[in-house]
């Protein structure tokens, strides 16, 4: 069992919420953020009038995020407006100028399917100085995230300098091993705990942060 002075609590995101019941279960469980997609070709696209109606549902100290991919200035200005997100995340083309223009903090995602080796730290830090942290994903360059696909974990860099979350094919199954082996600063997880897309499953919601939690709570030794 970790104790106090090497514990270390990884955060846990669910992404592509679209009921109201979902989101107030993963405040109750106790998930760190949820995450509304607004990319057009996502299966788990909410337009920012069913967003501004689903807000009611997140309870305090939830952090909502607004997710994006090559989405218009006026669709990312609707989708602020209705939804008040605290956190931005952006998948797509966007460079550093169109990320930082909102005036809320943002996370950058890098596609890590098909990539030959790990991302250079210096490179990312360099067109993205003011990201507040970066997602590695299991998807390719150009395509939604989202699917469900895992990457091969020894791609990711060793150092960063800032915090970041894997994603891509986490479950219940495999977040505690995904946890033990790469100790993210947090993990974001979609399908993984869905029974359709955009529908959570309670049952893997819940074994998904117990997992997440087990993970923390051992030592790499």
């Amino acid at each position: 069992m970790a104790t106090a002075s090497n514990y270390v609590r990884t955060r846990v995101k669910f992404c592509g919420v679209t009921r109201a019941g979902d989101i107030r279960l993963a405040g109750e469980l106790g998930a760190d953020a949820v995450g509304f997609v607004f990319a057009e070709r996502s299966v788990r696209r909410v337009t920012p009038e069913a967003a501004r109606a689903l807000r009611d549902a997140v309870g305090p100290m939830l952090t909502v995020v607004a997710l994006f991919m090559d989405n218009t200035t006026a669709e990312i200005e609707k989708a602020i407006s209705a939804l008040r997100p605290n956190l931005l995340q952006f998948h797509g083309g966007e460079n550093e100028a169109e990320c930082r223009r909102w005036g809320l903090p943002y996370l950058k995602a890098v596609p890590m399917l098909g990539r030959a080796g790990a991302p250079e730290p210096l490179q990312l830090l360099g067109s993205f100085p003011t990201a507040g942290g970066f997602l590695f994903d299991g998807h390719a360059a150009g395509e939604p995230g989202g699917g469900g696909r895992r990457f091969d974990w020894a791609q990711l860099p060793s150092t960063l300098g800032r915090p970041w979350l894997l994603a891509g094919g986490l479950d219940p199954d495999n977040v505690a091993e995904a946890v033990t082996r790469t100790r993210p600063w947090g993990v974001d997880v979609s399908s993984g705990i869905e029974s359709a897309p955009g529908v959570k499953d309670g049952e893997r919601m819940k074994r998904f942060l117990e997992e997440v939690r087990r993970a923390d709570c051992t030592t790499d030794g």
